[in-house]
């Protein structure tokens, strides 16, 4: 696999993608869609343009969009927590992660949250960064999917999001 990077001259060379190259990517995969949220070109470095290769496939797209999909279903559901088989309510029982959803904002974004699914889900090239931003507001705990004291509004992340992949 090859992907097109910037050389030591600012222009871009094919470089092959080497096994580090992706193991890098999937153990900093977090950093790296921060990065390429924020607007960082996969050109960069050959561990961006291979996170960005995994970004814009279209199964992690579809993974993605189902994602969205679910946060949707359960902001809509009623509330409820896992409940413990009476046989496992002994002492010391661990109870199974429960991770709140802000499922007022969720509600009122819940138009633009599919929206945005469908555009994930589409046939076709999208940039890196626009996938980069809603694999971050999934995965970010503090974020204004899941916490009230979020500093983000979501509504306008989904917007920068949107706005992202269709540029």
């Amino acid at each position: 696999m090859h992907v097109l990077v910037d050389d030591d001259f600012g222009r871009l060379t094919v470089r092959r993608v080497r096994p580090w190259h992706r193991v890098l990517a999937r153990g900093l995969a977090a950093r790296l869609d921060r990065d390429l949220a924020d607007g960082a070109r996969p050109e960069a470095s050959a561990v961006l343009a291979a996170r960005a290769m995994v970004l814009t496939s279209m199964g992690y797209r579809r993974g993605l969009a189902a994602s969205l999909g679910r946060i949707l279903v359960a902001a809509v559901s009623p509330e409820t927590r896992p409940r413990l088989l009476a046989a496992s309510r002994s002492a010391g029982a661990a109870r199974q992660p429960h991770v709140p959803l802000r499922r007022d904002r969720i509600a009122r974004s819940a138009a633009e949250l599919a929206g945005l699914a469908g555009c994930l889900a589409e046939q076709g090239p999208v940039p890196a960064r626009g996938v980069a931003m809603v694999s971050h507001l999934l995965a970010d705990g503090g974020g204004p999917l899941y916490r009230a004291d979020s500093r983000d509004e979501l509504d306008a992340v989904i917007e920068r999001a949107a706005q992202a992949l269709i540029s």
